[in-house]
């Protein structure tokens, strides 16, 4: 099992960037690796959405379902994909007014062994950028 821990201080509000995270639709702009995300349902309390990972020939998608408590956590639960297990949860904790720290708490394991191999390099370098790249596109709105 792989367990990926992040976290950042931004100079934003918890709130646009919780939004940043649930905007889906919008990762193929920004995250290099996306080559894909199609939104299966959006509301309050849930967004599930499959994302395809196109990076150094590797294609691979999976979908989750995060349950989110708006503006500070999304919990992160694994709907279907080349996983055993994917759970994980973002909290947006507001430090000040216009700033929060980010923190992203994430545990996977690949259905098997040969996935492992093919995927895991990949996906761990993936996961390890997660908050790099959304507080790069926080500074770009």
């Amino acid at each position: 099992m792989y367990t990926i821990k992040k976290n950042a201080i931004v100079f934003h509000d918890a709130e646009k960037m919780f939004k940043l995270v649930d905007d889906v639709e919008s990762y193929p702009e920004f995250l290099p690796w996306c080559g894909g995300a199609e939104l299966i349902t959006q509301d309050d309390a849930i967004t599930e959405a499959k994302i395809t990972i196109n990076y150094h020939g590797l294609r691979q998608s999976f979908t989750t379902k995060n349950k989110k408590f708006f503006p500070s956590k999304m919990i992160i639960e694994l709907v279907n994909g080349p996983f055993r297990k994917l759970e994980g949860e973002w909290r947006f904790i507001e430090v000040s007014k216009g700033c929060c720290r980010i923190e992203l708490d994430l545990n996977y394991e690949f259905k098997n062994i040969i996935l492992e191999k093919l995927i895991a390099p990949a996906f761990n370098m993936i996961a390890n950028t997660f908050i790099d790249s959304f507080v790069k596109r926080a500074e770009e709105d």
